[in-house]
């Protein structure tokens, strides 16, 4: 256990709160517990863990699958492990709460049609007909000096800016990807982690490109290797989130990177480490091009238009043009996995189509991005969408027979953008989207309690301006939420106004805990925060990590002061 006698303080004072309320009957304890019921390991993992929740005093177990987004069709074990499970948990007298409705990190949702993605709109992007098929007329590389080749006195060819050029950065001529030299990075100081290389270039608006890099890395520590596109002159902060992948040892490895430019013209393209501490980095053969068409989404809402290049005659699907889709959206390394590494799918001209070889299009569409490391988002208001969430519940509702419905609703970091919003902000669209969610359990389980987590209804958290690849504000959000709603409040960070936000709006809060760090450290700010502070619930037991060393202590602190 890693709780201190100063930890038992804090958290003595942390569990106070709610004290009123739980006079009649104990605090809801849960204990978070992510779980592949497809692997056996996995269950037998879960089983082990349920009697230890119980004897400690847990009362329910919330569970969530990826495999959740995607019932139907599993192999029976899977159901003969979600029903063993199930009646374990009863014979402990544990409750199973289902984590549902996964928008946001929708990955799982998206195994059942890869196009339901939120979409980023290219508009007009400039096509070429040659032999009968459509591509890109020119896509020179926006980085000339990407090949890494000669240097001047303070950066190699062709960039603005390199960090400690001649020691920490150098040209080397012994490794390289080609030609004859790479950009070598390291020699890290406890002064000084960062070695980054940028560039500021001129972009179309509303287009597509894709920045391809190869590196090698020899026991690298600290902050990852990472790509950012910076727009100059904006408060977004970046127009990608997606990591590389870079291993801390690796061979020369292709890295590529998909991101819309959307509003801006000038864009800072940096590469490189932040926070490094031992290691080298080689970088060759840097690439920015404009691509068209990759995990390009086919939806409503997410329209398709050709069109020649003045614009006044637009060409129809079937009768100019074959039909226009990326198949390996989504499917790559399989269902509901995006890749941004594939080739761009070819746009084919029919025979007898008003399109002649030769002739300039313009085409305009939608493609969905990655975050972090692979994180999807689906559509906030297409109705395919709700269709699946309910066919989702449906099935957890007869698997189950929960007494709570979670719904996942959770950093939601690409939406708005669609025509859909017919002129919405970001923060309607979700207050609609939930909304409705809440109307299909109900329709459901009118009998079921309903929670979701905090962060996008939060305005001192994800509920704001400029957050992540969302168009505009997330703010008003809240304004979908039932009262009725129980609310799972993760932010540590700014916990005094979000627990008093939530409560004066009259929901019910459990407080997620624990995150992996320190009981103590973590329950610091939530002691300071919760004091005062009505309907607060009960406390979930919360790790990403699959940490449950501290699970005993956690409950032992909420027991002692619920008495």
């Amino acid at each position: 256990m890693r709780l201190l006698s100063a930890g038992l303080l804090i958290l003595g004072c942390w569990f106070t709160i709610g004290a009123s309320a739980m006079a009649e009957e104990p605090a809801p304890l849960w204990v978070y517990a992510p779980t592949n019921f497809q692997s056996e390991q996995d269950v037998q993992r879960l089983l082990t863990l349920l009697p230890r929740a119980a004897k400690a005093g847990y009362h329910g177990v919330v569970i969530a699958d990826s495999k959740f987004g995607r019932l139907a069709g599993r192999p029976q074990s899977y159901y003969r492990n979600l029903q063993q499970v199930r009646q374990a948990a009863e014979d402990l007298k544990l409750e199973l709460i289902p984590l549902v409705m996964p928008i946001g990190y929708s990955n799982s949702l998206l195994q059942n049609d890869p196009n339901l993605a939120a979409g980023l709109p290219v508009k007009n992007c400039e096509l070429l007909v040659q032999n009968g098929v459509a591509s890109l007329a020119d896509s020179p590389n926006l980085l000339p000096g990407g090949d890494l080749e000669t240097a001047g006195k303070a950066v190699p060819t062709g960039w603005d800016f390199v960090d400690q050029f001649g020691s920490g950065s150098q040209l080397d001529r012994q490794e390289k990807h080609a030609g004859d030299s790479s950009l070598r990075l390291g020699d890290f100081t406890p002064q000084d982690g960062r070695r980054r290389i940028a560039k500021k270039v001129r972009l179309q608006p509303f287009h597509q490109y894709r920045l391809t890099v190869w590196i090698k890395t020899e026991d690298l520590r600290g902050s990852e290797f990472r790509f950012l596109p910076i727009p100059v002159d904006s408060k977004r902060p970046f127009l990608s989130h997606a990591n590389l992948g870079v291993k801390p040892t690796q061979p020369w490895t292709r890295h590529r990177v998909i991101f819309n430019s959307l509003e801006h013209k000038e864009v800072l393209i940096y590469l490189g480490v932040w926070e490094g501490k031992s290691g080298k980095v080689w970088i060759d053969d840097i690439r920015l091009e404009e691509v068209a068409g990759v995990n390009m989404v086919r939806r409503s809402g997410c329209p398709l238009h050709v069109r020649c290049f003045d614009g006044s005659v637009t060409y129809e699907e079937g009768r100019d043009f074959e039909r226009w889709e990326d198949p390996q959206l989504g499917r790559v390394p399989y269902l509901g996995e995006y890749d941004d590494s594939h080739e761009a799918p070819p746009l084919k001209i029919t025979p007898g189509s008003r399109i002649t070889n030769g002739q300039p299009l313009m085409v305009s569409y939608y493609h969905t991005v990655r975050i972090h490391n692979g994180q999807v988002c689906a559509s906030l208001v297409a109705d395919e969408v709700f269709a699946l969430l309910q066919e989702q519940i449906q099935q957890i509702d007869k698997l189950l027979k929960p007494k709570r419905f979670f719904m996942a609703h959770d950093e939601i970091r690409v939406a708005g953008w669609d025509e859909l919003a017919k002129d919405r902000s970001t923060g309607q669209l979700l207050a609609g989207n939930v909304e409705r969610c809440v109307k299909l359990i109900r329709a459901l389980r009118p009998d079921a309690q309903i929670l979701v987590w905090s962060d996008m209804f939060d305005p001192h958290h994800n509920a704001r301006d400029n957050y992540y690849l969302v168009r505009g504000t997330v703010a008003d959000s809240w304004k979908g939420l039932d009262p009725a709603v129980n609310i799972v409040n993760w932010n540590s960070g700014k916990a005094a106004a979000s627990l008093a936000f939530f409560a004066d709006r009259g929901h019910d809060q459990i407080i997620a805990g624990y995150y992996d760090s320190d009981v103590a450290a973590n329950a610091a700010p939530w002691k300071q925060a919760a004091a005062g502070v009505k309907n607060i619930r009960g406390y979930m037991y919360t790790t990403w990590e699959r940490q449950y060393d501290d699970l005993e202590a956690f409950a032992r602190l909420v027991r002692e002061e619920s008495r």
